[in-house]
């Protein structure tokens, strides 16, 4: 019997750059099933600063166990820094290359922020990488458990 992959929410936010890309990855997602919030910014703004949409974003995901946040930048640097300040979120980095990244920032760090670089992936790429990001569940071994409580 076929069962429905359960509702994720999804947090998303970038700046300029990632602009694009964050637009079609909610609608993405959203085709998916889940529910997709986006965060900002809404109009094109090479202006904008990332820490405005970002930080945020990383405190909705801080705040609700079980969210999720997809944060997209030129780099996805500064993004996944500003994201790291905020208590409770780890957020990983991607901009190409193996998705074993991705799947390892999930399995041992239980990654509830990925950060994407805009200038170095596709939107194939980012929906593959997005995708891998959210089915790939923490494994809870015990030794990420502490690893993870240290932070």
């Amino acid at each position: 019997m076929y069962s429905k992959p359960p509702m994720l929410k999804i947090y998303f936010a970038g700046d300029h750059a990632g602009f694009e890309l964050k637009n079609a990855l909610i609608e993405s997602v959203r085709e998916a099933g889940h529910e997709a919030f986006d965060l900002g910014p809404h109009t094109l703004d090479s202006a904008d600063d990332y820490p405005d949409y970002v930080t945020p974003c990383a405190q909705k995901v801080s705040d609700e166990p079980g969210a999720f946040g997809i944060i997209i930048g030129a780099s996805g640097e500064g993004e996944a820094m500003a994201a790291n300040r905020v208590k409770g979120t780890r957020a990983a980095e991607w901009y190409g290359g193996s998705l074993d990244i991705i799947r390892l920032s999930r399995e041992h760090n239980d990654a509830n922020i990925l950060s994407l670089g805009a200038r170095f992936v596709s939107a194939d790429e980012a929906g593959e990488a997005v995708h891998t990001f959210l089915t790939t569940p923490f494994s809870g071994a015990e030794r990420h458990l502490r690893r993870i409580a240290k932070f």
